[in-house]
């Protein structure tokens, strides 16, 4: 267990021509120009340092090209960047330098390729979908003025009194106090999950890239809970204090108990029920009831829409599986990015748009054996460079 603080100065660097051009084409003129700067900018030495770091996880020291072709690698660098920018809402820093290391890459095999013609290699283009690996990070418990990370999934047990119960993936156990009286923030990055025990007894499972939260203990008339991204709960029940689920668009008030909430920002935010009756509520607007084996999907003009489906597939995450049906395989890719930590990036007119994938896909440790899945269930295949993978037709 470690404490982490937020520094993200060295994106800049990620994102600075001169810097890029200095990692994958070192000549004595930028040589002479970075030690320049560090000498007249020696607290930016670790902000370098990290950036560099990003960099020697990407081998391309085996490309060559001519001198002509390198600045067309950086400009087309750029351009890709820029576009991946505006295409998608970046929320951590990861995303930046896994985006610009996916794309570094991508350029020089573009122009590598244009150079040999030998017909095996695949080149990127719309008809691709790439896949890049990102920084790992940890998961982060915030009571108060402090907060504890871990780095492995975890279960936690509030027990009520000013202590936390902490049981991780290597089954050991430790116990860290809390804030009375004070809204607590559990925090659970991509590629990581985590289960928490409410004080109440009720049971939040945190899929990938959510963030819940909740007090210490329930006060009062009412029990809440803020999310974001995804979470399946089971309320205890409790006939003199209703609970609420707030979400950035709408409430859910709990009649019954087991429901799943999907509420990411690049998503529609929608609410499965799996047990009992759930009410969805929007300002000035009538309550919408689910029953069980409903979904309701969150509309911008703040209205829902509902349909009939089996809950088993929308909740089958927590229990490590995922169940497709006629699923567009970019959102089938968005639930395997959340959950291995990667990220795909495509443009809205790649071709692999128009398919869906229907099955099961088991989430093993293994993400090889997960796309080969895919693949299976979607008629696509791929490819599997180092920390890049490449999904195209077949």
């Amino acid at each position: 267990m470690r404490l982490k603080t937020d520094d993200n100065s060295f994106i800049r660097f990620l994102k600075d021509e001169k810097f890029i051009e200095w990692k994958l084409f070192p000549t004595d003129e930028l040589n002479a120009y970075w030690e320049e700067y560090l000498r007249q900018h020696p607290g930016d030495r670790d902000n370098i340092q990290l950036a560099e770091k990003h960099f020697r996880n990407i081998n391309v020291s085996s490309l060559k090209m001519p001198q002509e072709k390198k600045k067309e690698a950086i400009y087309r660098l750029e351009q890709s960047l820029n576009t991946y920018n505006r295409k998608r809402k970046i929320r951590r820093f990861a995303y930046v330098a896994a985006a610009c290391a996916a794309i570094l890459v991508l350029s020089v095999l573009y122009l590598q390729k244009e150079m040999d013609h030998s017909g095996d290699e695949l080149v990127p283009s719309a008809d691709y979908i790439v896949g890049s690996e990102l920084e790992s990070e940890d998961i982060l418990f915030i009571s108060g003025n402090r907060t504890t990370s871990f780095q492995n999934n975890v279960d936690i047990h509030l027990d009520g009194n000013k202590t936390a119960q902490i049981r991780s993936e290597n089954e050991e156990d430790e116990e860290i106090s809390i804030e009375q009286h004070t809204m607590n923030k559990l925090v659970v990055p991509y590629g990581k999950r985590s289960k928490i025990v409410l004080s109440d007894g009720t049971q939040v499972w945190l899929n990938s890239g959510s963030s819940l939260e909740f007090p210490s203990t329930f006060s009062g008339e009412r029990r809440e809970v803020f999310i974001t991204g995804e979470m399946y709960i089971e309320v205890t029940p409790d006939k003199n204090k209703s609970f609420y689920v707030h979400t950035s668009g709408y409430d859910v008030k709990v009649y019954g108990t087991k429901f799943n909430v999907s509420s990411y920002a690049e998503s529609a935010s929608s609410v499965v029920l799996v047990e009992g009756s759930i009410g969805l509520q929007t300002t000035n607007r009538e309550e919408i009831l689910l029953s069980p084996d409903e979904q309701a999907t969150y509309n911008n003009d703040g209205t829902f829409e509902k349909r009939k489906v089996d809950a088993r597939s929308f909740v089958s995450w927590k229990e490590g599986y995922l169940i497709f049906e006629d699923t567009p395989i970019t959102e089938a890719l968005k639930q395997i990015e959340r959950y291995y930590n990667f990220s795909f990036n495509y443009g809205e007119d790649v071709s692999l748009h128009g398919l869906t994938c229907t099955g099961k896909i088991i989430l093993s440790d293994n993400l090889d054996n997960v796309m080969t899945a895919l693949t299976l269930i979607s008629a696509t295949k791929y490819k599997r460079e180092d920390k890049l993978i490449y999904i195209y037709k077949e």
